[in-house]
């Protein structure tokens, strides 16, 4: 819809131009009245005066979508301030269940990683006796580094290099002793960050084709909103949902067929644990997977931000750079990122906004133009920065936070992983639901059959299926979810992301409200 139709409806329906286009983003429904002519050249010559129009703006942030904060989390947001301003609906609050926000959702923090930040913020605080002496020690060790000894001032453009090195000995340490090298540890603000900087070292088209980007389905909505914000082209691979969300070579090799002479495949995104899927990969599957990286030529991303998500007794997690390593002559020379996170884990600090990159075995020539790039962002946040120092360097055994923390980080991961069964089990009794367990990660995505009625309705109100049925659950119970359609599934299927994240009473009610609506759902559109 053009910028003046939308001008022309926000005049006829006496609402601001934001609100008409708010409305539109909720309902889906985009085909407004025009107004008559004299109105409308009196709109067309106020709307000249905007130097930035739809029309006008980089195409490429109209088409980028992320699900995760869409028209479902808009709604349930308004929902809340309804909530709160008195207005009566058949719950109390709302659950917010679309994202992986671990202590919005009640998880606690780990002691020894607030106990480091609270004193490199306040370094008055190395007088109190409450915080403990390793907790001190961490904290003088980032001081040190920092300059002028505060988390106040800009660090290296890569990061602070004492947190860099100990991410480098954590991995080490994790891939049995494969060598790390600091210089190829890039901190960041979050894994987001350094994703996006990574891929765009590839945005460059070769031969007049855009440059590709193999992206698993179904997939987090970061890597699809970042390739259409960069004006890339996505590769679809679908995961075998009939076999624990698995990832089957014959199917990587049909979707990179499909695309040839459409654009140049360059990389290879897999999530491993898995977004919003939760399998976890096997080492022979990994193995296999870069095999077909290196005969097609593709960078890998590893995204590997849930490695300490892993329920299933029969899983563990491998890191991508370990098993390329123990491959040898030719794969331990691929050119590879991996990237984690102090969001998820058993920290759950994603506000804080600290991470991670790996790079590895990149042309030194390209390593200083990525460099550059870095450069002109300044720096990650520097309490980010001590927050992923606390994960890659924890309590060791004998120090004073060991017993405490372990107790802690044990806690929350054996919680975790008793939601995770109690999910899957749940919903896997529900009329038409078919749930995989949920390996690792933080999440379910059940597949579900609707009634034909159902479908047919969502198709007069202008909604996919399943954002018909997931805002139908929204208004029914506060219960926000995210429809399968914003992380991409196979055609003809319905499914939603859920998170294991509420805590464990919370979530028995959630899943309760959410057996009952199903079974109203689906005993009014039979």
């Amino acid at each position: 819809m053009t910028t003046s139709r939308f001008l022309l409806a926000s005049q006829r329906s006496g609402g601001s131009l934001n609100s008409i286009i708010k409305r539109a983003i909720v309902s889906g429904n985009f085909n407004f009245p025009l107004i008559n002519q004299h109105q409308s050249q009196t709109m067309a010559t106020s709307a000249k005066r905007q130097l930035i129009t739809l029309e006008s703006m980089n195409p490429n942030m109209i088409k980028m979508e992320y699900a995760v904060r869409g028209p479902l989390v808009i709604r349930a947001a308004e929902i809340e301030k309804e909530l709160k301003s008195g207005a009566k609906k058949p719950f109390e609050s709302v659950i917010r269940a679309n994202i992986g926000d671990c202590h919005a959702m009640g998880q606690p923090y780990i002691t020894f990683l607030r106990d480091v930040l609270a004193l490199v913020v306040d370094p008055s605080n190395f007088n109190e006796s409450k915080y403990p002496e390793d907790a001190k020690q961490r904290a003088r060790t980032i001081l040190d580094g920092c300059g002028g000894g505060s988390v106040g001032s800009y660090s290296d453009s890569a990061g602070i290099e004492c947190i860099r090195r100990h991410a480098a000995e954590y991995i080490q340490n994790r891939d049995g002793g494969i060598p790390a090298r600091y210089e190829d540890i890039y901190l960041c603000a979050g894994a987001s960050q350094s994703i996006k900087a990574v891929m765009n070292l590839l945005n460059v088209k070769i031969d007049g084709l855009n440059p590709g980007i193999m992206v698993p389905i179904p997939q987090y909505p970061l890597y699809s909103a970042t390739i259409a914000e960069y004006g890339m082209s996505q590769i679809e691979y679908y995961l075998d949902e009939s076999n624990k969300w698995s990832l089957d070579i014959p199917e990587l090799e049909r979707s990179l067929a499909e695309i040839k002479g459409k654009c140049k495949p360059r990389a290879m995104v897999v999530i491993n644990p898995g977004n919003p899927t939760g399998q976890v990969l096997t080492k022979d599957n990994i193995q296999k997977i870069i095999k077909f990286a290196y005969d097609n030529s593709l960078f890998i991303f590893a995204d590997e931000v849930y490695q300490d998500n892993i329920y299933d007794k029969d899983s563990k997690f491998h890191s991508f750079k370990k098993v390329l390593m123990e491959m040898g002559e030719p794969y331990n020379k691929m050119e590879m990122a991996s990237f984690m996170s102090c969001s998820k884990g058993y920290m759950g600090e994603c506000g804080i906004r600290g991470g991670y990159c790996e790079l590895i075995n990149l042309d030194p020539e390209v390593r200083a133009m990525f460099q550059k790039s870095l450069s002109a962002q300044l720096c990650p946040t520097t309490i980010g920065q001590a927050a992923i120092d606390c994960v890659v360097n924890p309590p060791k055994p004998g120090e004073p936070s060991y017993e405490q923390f372990i107790k802690e980080k044990t806690t929350v991961l054996q919680s975790l992983k008793d939601r995770a069964e109690l999910v899957s089990t749940t919903l896997n009794s529900f009329e038409g639901f078919s749930c995989n367990p949920v390996m690792g990660a933080m999440y379910a995505f059940p597949q579900f059959k609707l009634p034909p009625k159902a479908i047919e309705a969502a198709k007069k109100e202008g909604k996919a299926a399943d954002v018909f049925y997931a805002f139908r659950l929204l208004e029914a119970t506060g219960i926000c979810i995210v429809a399968g359609s914003g992380f991409g599934q196979r055609p003809g299927t319905y499914h939603f992301r859920t998170t294991i994240l509420p805590q464990t009473d919370l979530l028995k009610e959630m899943l309760q409200k959410f057996q009952i609506f199903h079974k109203q759902f689906m005993a009014e559109f039979k």
